[in-house]
Order: C-alpha cells, then sequence, then structure tokens
C-alpha cells in the first residue's frame, strides 16, 4: 500500500505542479501584461508594472523545475515499459525546461526595453527593438513545444500500456498531444492556430493530477516498487 500512495501522491502532485505553475505564469502574461496589436502599450504595461513582469518570469522558471520533475518521476514509472523510450522521453523534457528557461532572458530584455522605452519618450527605434524582443519570446514558446509534444507522446503511449490508470485517461492525453504538434509546427513555419487546438489538452494534466491523488493508481507493476517512488 505504501508503493501505490508514494507513487500516487508524487505523480499526481508532478501533474498539478506542471499544470498550475504554467498555467498562472501564461495568464498573467496574456492578460495582465500584453495588449493584443499594440506593441507600444504591452510595453507601457511592462514598464509600469516590472514587478510582475518579474514574477512572470520567476513562474516560468518554477515552470522548468516542474517539467524536469514531472519528467523524473514518469521516467521511474515507466522505465520498466521500456526504458530506452522512457528515457528518450525524459530527455526531450529536460530540452524543454532548458529551452522555457533559456528563453526568459529575451523576457529580461523585453522588460529592460520597456522601461527604457517609457522613460525616454516612447522613440521608434526602442518600440522596434521591443517588438523584436516580444516575438523572439513568443517564438521560444512555440519552439519548447515540439520537445514536450514529442516526450509526452512517448510518456502517455507507456502510461497506456502500464494500466496504472485507466487506459482512457492515458488515451485522452496521448491524442490530445497531436492537435498541439500542429499547432506548433503551424505557429513556427508563420501560421497562427486556432486555440481550439489545444483545448482538448489543457484540463488534461489538472484532471489527471487529481485524479491519481484521489483514486491513487491502480495494480503498480513489481517495478514501480523497486523504484525510489516505493520507498
Amino acid at each position: 500500500m505504501n508503493a501505490v500512495n508514494n507513487t500516487s501522491t508524487l505523480l499526481g502532485a508532478a501533474f498539478l505542479l506542471q499544470a498550475l505553475t504554467s498555467l498562472i505564469s501564461g495568464l498573467i502574461l496574456k492578460l495582465a501584461l500584453t495588449v493584443p496589436g499594440n506593441m507600444s502599450e504591452t510595453m507601457v504595461r511592462i514598464a509600469n508594472s516590472a514587478w510582475l513582469m518579474r514574477a512572470t518570469i520567476l513562474g516560468e522558471v518554477v515552470t522548468a523545475a516542474g517539467i524536469i520533475f514531472l519528467g523524473a518521476v514518469l521516467f521511474i514509472a515507466m522505465r520498466k515499459q521500456n526504458e530506452i523510450m522512457a528515457l528518450v522521453a525524459f530527455g526531450l523534457y529536460i530540452l524543454e525546461a532548458t529551452l522555457l528557461a533559456a528563453s526568459r532572458i529575451e523576457a529580461f530584455s523585453l522588460l529592460r526595453i520597456s522601461q527604457e522605452y517609457v522613460a525616454s519618450g516612447h522613440p521608434a527605434s526602442l518600440l522596434t527593438t521591443g517588438n523584436l524582443a516580444f516575438e523572439a519570446m513568443n517564438f521560444g514558446y512555440g519552439l519548447i513545444m515540439l520537445p514536450f509534444c514529442a516526450g509526452a507522446i512517448l510518456f502517455y503511449y507507456l502510461l497506456y500500456q502500464s494500466r496504472i490508470v485507466p487506459r482512457a485517461i492515458s488515451l485522452w492525453g496521448l491524442l490530445a498531444v497531436f492537435p498541439c504538434l500542429i499547432a506548433t509546427l503551424a505557429t513556427i513555419y508563420g501560421f497562427q492556430p486556432s486555440f481550439l487546438f489545444y483545448g482538448p489538452y489543457i484540463p488534461f494534466e489538472f484532471f489527471i493530477g487529481v485524479w491519481i491523488l484521489i483514486k491513487r493508481v491502480k495494480n503498480p507493476s513489481p517495478a514501480l516498487a523497486e523504484t525510489g517512488l516505493a520507498s
């Protein structure tokens, strides 16, 4: 029973941490700091709410740590299904977290450019520079989705095979990742896909995290009992 409880607590908490931190930091940036179609007003908001921008950056760093934590727990839980596949998926999650953390450099640049933009009277040159930093930051968001999608497909396939949660839940996650992958590729090539592509996946991490914490994982294999999760 301890093996089941420890596995459930870590896995459920890892999914919820990842879901909450990414949602909160993303909502702060999009709703509180960004004015769609108006870069000048966006930069003014960022300059006037520097503490909020810094909080967003910190939130993204915590999100990056949460990605690695989730990947590590999934690797430990899934490695006996297929260790090579689980290791590749974990490596992709590490790459995602690394790209996310590195992209925050552009966020810091945007903050400083925005502060200078407001202090110097809104010169056009700084508006152009700020827009470039903003676009680079957004491109970074799109880029990190590639390793996430690839890693999630591998992990959710192994989760489906393991049966430690109902297969319907694993299948939900697995199928919901593919529209995200399509939208990501479209974004990288300059298109603006509908938010609906991401809709099926957004509630998944919340749902599976809460489900695992409440219902606990089902029939964990002996391999799970041998891992650090079951100690």
